[in-house]
């Protein structure tokens, strides 16, 4: 059987070995950042299914949360939440370090222990920040400047995925973890 690796260094994985909660910008990482518009406004967001797995295998394989981060507020959002039981949903944050800060403060994480995932200038503050941050292969180049990873995945096509799998790597290197 072929083991799962991931071509980064060891200071990037040494990072995400100590993640516990890995939050999340909704549109340009877990969409496409398209969005379908009707008479009544917003209708439909295309979210991708592997993603959903990351967030399974996140806690499964490594006692990691979710928690998704949006300046938006979107149903849709709040549904694909509910479906994938990650309860810790904060929609409207505009000001996304503040809130991360708030969260570790009141949750009892450190900075160190906040992975965030974004791809837009609405962001950078969150991705420096944390102690392991990351973007999309399409975020935009302030992002990328700011991630310790860039995926080879485009938002809402399983960057958020790739990102959940170095996690879980890293926290499980000495296991076979493609077949599980």
């Amino acid at each position: 059987m072929k083991v799962m690796t991931f071509p980064v260094s060891a200071a990037l994985l040494a990072k995400a070995k100590k993640v516990r909660l890995l939050v999340t910008d909704c549109d340009g990482v877990l969409t496409d950042n398209g969005v379908y518009y009707g008479a009544e406004g917003e209708m439909m967001k295309r979210f991708s299914i592997r993603d959903g797995m990351g967030v399974e295998r996140l806690r499964k394989f490594a006692d990691v949360e979710t928690a998704i981060m949006t300046g938006e507020h979107s149903a849709a959002v709040a549904k694909r939440a509910e479906k994938l039981k990650i309860t810790r949903l904060y929609p409207g944050a505009s000001d996304k370090r503040t809130w991360l800060k708030e969260i570790a403060e009141k949750e009892g994480f450190t900075s160190e222990e906040i992975a965030f995932i974004g791809d837009d200038t609405n962001d950078v503050e969150a991705l420096e920040w944390v102690g392991c941050a990351a973007t999309p292969a399409d975020g935009m180049p302030f992002a990328k400047a700011e991630a310790d990873y860039i995926c080879e995945a485009r938002g809402g096509h399983g960057a958020f995925r790739e990102f959940a799998e170095l996690i879980i790597y890293a926290k499980n290197s000495h296991n076979n973890l493609e077949n599980k």
